[in-house]
């Protein structure tokens, strides 16, 4: 496989877009989700979209393959929500192994298929670890502000046993994204590190934040600047933010990212702001319109899309970057 450090040097690398918005349009009820195998599962499973890479294995490829004909160059595998953590909501903490490989197994095959087809252009899987639904850094219970949902340890172990089975089924690159506590980030990273270190090999990290509304913060409080600072120990391929904010929205805390960085920078943002019915109604045009100023400006590495973005948002954004060099990198100094 290609270096994708070299192809950073090159050009601007396409990112796919949204899974979910994706898989919302099959409409899959209950009984898509349990499939054969959980027909008798006690809880609901309804919404579990990682599970959709055991139970419709043949949609999750299909929506890989559309974003690789869009022109992606990245897909991440639908293992948004693939820790115990996050899966405790429906009891499938045993599972967490399966999902992830098969989500990759699924993603890299069709990988290598559009690889085959365009050596010229190597397609590449990076392996999803969301931010669970838990946080290290803060209390859910106002009334006692010291209480912790989950320990940094936990996050860890949660985090080491999905990254070992996105290797395992054929990741190329471990995103750890969608950050809104650096502390959960900081154990996903740990957690890598020391699945580097045991098996003796190095992978791409990407990160990507997500700055959580118009405070210029991440839901944790920290700027963008202070969310660089506290995962620049950390040996990475690229740092970034994606989710809760449109393309606009998210230029001041790109320029400062690529201003203070020697890591490539990526961006997804939304496809806007969602409306009253939490939609998003904004056009593959007007999103790379708004794109356009990261590219003129040589803000990003990487780029692609976040909630509500489709095959054809992508298309857009691929079009457009083909037109424009990528953010110069600064060579690593020891």
């Amino acid at each position: 496989m290609v270096n994708i450090k070299d192809i950073l040097q090159e050009r601007i690398l396409v990112l796919d877009g949204a899974m979910g918005t994706m898989l919302q349009r099959y409409k899959f009820q209950e009984e898509d989700f349990r499939g054969e195998r959980f027909k008798d599962w006690k809880h609901p499973l309804q919404g579990n979209n990682d599970l959709l890479s055991i139970t419709q294995p043949e949609a999750i490829a299909t929506v890989h393959a559309k974003y690789f004909e869009a022109g992606a160059d990245i897909v991440e595998t639908n293992t948004f929500s693939g820790t115990t953590i996050a899966m405790a909501d429906y009891y499938m903490e045993d599972l967490v192994y399966e999902l992830n490989y098969e989500s990759a197994k699924i993603a890299k095959k069709v990988a290598d298929e559009f690889t085959a087809k365009e050596p010229h252009k190597p397609r590449f899987v990076a392996g999803s670890m969301g931010p669970t639904n838990k946080t290290a850094s803060m209390s859910p219970d106002v009334n006692d502000p010291g209480f912790r949902a989950v320990s940094f340890d936990e996050l860890r172990i949660a985090y080491k046993q999905q990254a070992e089975a996105l290797l395992d089924g054929g990741s190329d690159i471990l995103l750890v994204e969608t950050i809104f506590d650096t502390l959960n980030a900081k154990a996903a990273l740990f957690a890598i590190e020391e699945v580097k270190e045991e098996r003796n090999i190095d992978v791409p990290i990407m990160v990507s934040g997500t700055i959580t509304d118009a405070s210029g913060r991440t839901l944790s409080g920290q700027t963008a600047e202070a969310f660089l600072i506290s995962i620049s120990h950390i040996s990475i391929l690229s740092v970034g933010f994606n989710c809760a904010l449109g393309a606009n929205q998210l230029v001041p805390h790109l320029e400062v990212l690529s201003s203070r960085t020697e890591h490539a920078v990526s961006a997804h943002p939304n496809a806007g702001l969602p409306n009253a019915f939490g939609e998003y109604d904004e056009s593959p045009e007007q999103m790379a319109e708004q794109i356009k100023e990261y590219v003129e400006k040589g803000l990003v590495n990487i780029v692609g899309g976040c909630c509500g973005t489709t095959p054809e948002h992508i298309q857009a954004i691929a079009e457009l970057v083909k037109e424009y060099g990528p953010r110069n990198l600064i060579s690593e100094t020891v």
